[in-house]
């Protein structure tokens, strides 16, 4: 059971098996350099409610909707969206969802952004942290960045990493440590185009506590400094990454809380699992590693599992 001050989980992904199909059939079978994990909405429901989880916000996780192949992204895209829909409706107050955007397609992008949250009124929208060789703050995605600008959207930026997997010459998943730099990689850019600038309005949300972003945040700072990029960043690094919000996601523990709150108020961390590419271990040692954490009093506490997601979500902080 769950209480009324339930925790909200914002990085709990959904891995329907229409979209395992889909994908298989054009070859695709993993994700992070690991095979899909089996999923079902009944899986996700045990799992939050043994963990006091009252609302889980679901998106699809890398590798998303495109192969090369335009029209199958779209229709993809469409019926991962409308599935979302199924589970909000099934399960009224216990989902939330991001859309799933067909990308590259700039077009058939905001044709599928307006349906998802004008007609089927989903919560926000789930992007990849670069999609066909371009990160976001390309100058190719400006179009679909400034449409979430206008509406003040909520936009979830997943790491992938299939490019830079081949690319950086290790034997290791690129979930063990590619996809924290992805994210990173991704959050330069959108900082350097001076696409934060422009659009102040997208709530961004970065899984894992930002990658390395808090870490490096001083680094980043040079750009500030840097002909050709201090004029894309007229209010400092700082600020534009202070207004970003990080999730804890197999991040909760002493060393990457403590630098995530020298960078930015305990207001812009939320709680998330990460489930079910993380096993249910790493749910109970988030909550656990939250908990045990001498950084946050209990005020602060509940703010990250509850009251920082709801001044986001409001209609899912009231359910």
């Amino acid at each position: 059971m769950v209480s009324d001050q339930a925790r909200i989980d914002v990085h709990h992904h959904m891995v329907p098996q229409e979209y395992v199909s889909a994908l298989a059939d054009v070859g695709i079978t993993e994700a992070g350099g690991r095979p899909f994990p089996v999923w079902s909405p009944e899986d996700s429901l045990a799992l939050m409610d043994r963990h006091g989880i009252g609302t889980a916000i679901t998106s699809i996780s890398a590798p998303g909707v495109y192969f090369g192949d335009r029209g199958f992204a779209r229709e993809l895209a469409r019926r991962c969206n409308e599935y979302s829909l199924h589970l909000l409706r099934e399960y009224p107050g216990r989902f939330g969802a991001f859309a799933v955007l067909p990308l590259p397609d700039i077009d058939a992008a905001l044709e599928e952004l307006a349906y998802a949250l004008d007609t089927l009124e989903l919560d926000g929208v789930a992007l990849l942290s670069s999609v066909d060789g371009r990160y976001m703050g390309d100058p190719a995605y400006d179009a679909l960045l400034d449409e979430l600008n206008r509406r003040g959207t909520v936009v979830f930026m997943h790491p992938d990493a299939r490019r830079e997997e081949a690319a950086c010459g290790l034997d290791l998943p690129a979930s063990l440590i590619e996809f924290v730099f992805e994210t990173t990689r991704a959050v330069a850019n959108l900082l350097f185009s001076g696409t934060m600038e422009r659009c102040p309005g997208i709530r961004l949300i970065l899984p894992h506590a930002g990658g390395t972003v808090p870490y490096i945040a001083l680094r980043l700072c040079l750009g500030q400094f840097w002909p050709g990029l201090q004029e894309q960043v007229p209010q400092g690094v700082l600020a534009y990454l202070q207004r970003l919000y990080y999730d804890t996601a197999l991040a909760a523990a002493p060393f990457a809380l403590r630098s995530l709150q020298e960078l930015v108020d305990e207001t812009h961390i939320l709680f998330g699992s990460d489930y079910p590419f993380a096993p249910e271990l790493a749910t109970i040692a988030n909550v656990g590693g939250l908990q045990d954490y001498d950084g946050l009093d209990t005020e602060s506490l509940q703010g990250v599992f509850h009251a920082n997601a709801a001044a986001l979500f409001p209609r899912l902080g009231n359910a």
